[in-house]
């Protein structure tokens, strides 16, 4: 009974947890400020604490749902109050701007010079001589704006006009027809098929992924039996 009862504790806290995280929105999947970061290890503790917890499931489930919806407030508050956001998000800091590096910046964001540097080179940048700004962001990165004269080459230097490009719409996906993007993209299933035959593909259960660019071109990865 014990076994069946942590059987179904887990499968609820998983399910629960999967709702409020779809409920708190993707920012729980990327970068995290330090309020996102304490609310998700919180949650996880408490999921974990619900999966395992057979005298008192309701308990730990309540807390669960208590804490995501306080997420879900703060940030509806922070989204509308610049206040909100600047005590629980914190501000950007600057640690470098037009050759000078501020002392005060790295104290507060409890950064030294060989972290920065490291950074740094991650970022492309070997010569701090080459950084115009530097900006230690919210979430814990750091955003640097490379001078003028050491900045790549664009086409608007050049007054050039390129035309732009636009995302791939992928047409097959391991092997199943994408409805939608093949609408997007004004093509037909049987001007598809005639494409994929000339190419040597029969049936869209050959084909790994096929996707269509701007130009119209269609690429097409077969699926290999040993896949």
């Amino acid at each position: 009974m014990d076994l069946l009862k942590i059987l179904a504790t887990t499968i609820i806290s998983i399910v629960v947890l999967f709702l409020l995280t779809r409920l708190m929105g993707n920012k729980q999947l990327s970068q995290l400020s330090l309020f996102d970061y304490v609310v998700g290890i919180t949650i996880g503790s408490i999921a974990a604490d619900l999966a395992v917890e057979l005298q008192t499931p309701l308990n730990s489930g309540l807390a669960l749902v208590i804490y995501g919806l306080i997420a879900v407030l703060i940030s509806v508050l922070t989204n509308k109050s610049l206040g909100c956001r600047r005590f629980f998000a914190g501000r950007p800091i600057l640690l470098l701007d037009d050759g000078k590096l501020f002392k005060k910046g790295f104290t507060k964001a409890r950064l030294d010079l060989h972290e920065f540097l490291a950074m740094a080179r991650v970022s492309g940048y070997y010569n701090i001589n080459t950084i115009q700004t530097a900006i230690m962001e919210t979430n814990g990165n750091i955003s640097f704006l490379p001078k003028a004269q050491s900045r790549p080459l664009t086409p608007q230097d050049m007054s050039m006009n390129p035309t732009q490009e636009r995302m791939q719409l992928n047409l097959v996906m391991d092997g199943k027809l994408m409805e939608e993007n093949l609408n997007k993209a004004n093509l037909s299933t049987r001007r598809l098929c005639e494409q994929l035959k000339a190419l040597g593909v029969r049936s869209f259960k050959q084909v790994f992924l096929a996707c269509l660019d701007y130009n119209g071109v269609l690429s097409v990865y077969k699926s290999k039996p040993e896949d």
